[in-house]
């Protein structure tokens, strides 16, 4: 089994980077097994299809359009992520929907596909997240860790505080 964590955006615009900082959180958090790599995506497209082409399950983590208030965090899976995707929220969402329908017509879907995704409040310049979309960051690496446990995954927690705030 390969696992692969995605975390996507971009980090100079605030909360538009929450998908990037929760995969930081969760592999600062946990040591993943062998068949987990997390990897930060960042604002790539087509560059992330040998990455993804043949894993078995894909998380993503990225900032989306949602009709949910923001700060939220919502789940999406399977059919439900490309097409999300191809109503971008950001250019790189167009890059990842086109991934997506390369792996599809070439066969190497992931067999799950599961997007952890967060409503932005603030897509200025900085770096930080906005306040309540840092709270709902630590949500998201929870779920996303939830998950990695729902396949089979077991994490090891790099530090008993650590763990202890998920």
């Amino acid at each position: 089994m390969r696992v692969l964590v995605l975390g996507l955006g971009n980090i100079l615009l605030r909360d538009e980077g929450v998908g990037v900082r929760v995969i930081e959180a969760l592999a600062e958090r946990y040591v993943m097994p062998a068949e987990v790599e997390i990897v930060d995506g960042g604002t790539s497209g087509m560059d992330l299809l040998d990455t993804i082409a043949g894993c078995d399950h894909l998380l993503i983590c990225d900032a989306v359009r949602a009709d949910a208030p923001p700060a939220s965090v919502i789940k999406l899976t399977n059919a439900q992520v490309p097409a999300l995707f191809r109503n971008r929220f950001s250019p790189h969402q167009l890059g990842v929907a086109d991934v997506l329908a390369t792996l599809m017509l070439t066969g190497e879907t992931p067999t799950s596909l599961t997007l952890i995704g967060v409503t932005p409040i603030d897509l200025e310049l900085g770096l930080d997240l906005s306040p309540a979309v840092a709270v709902a960051a630590e949500r998201a690496v929870a779920w996303l860790a939830a998950e990695l446990r729902a396949l089979g995954c077991v994490l090891e927690s790099r530090s008993p505080a650590l763990a202890a705030t998920v």
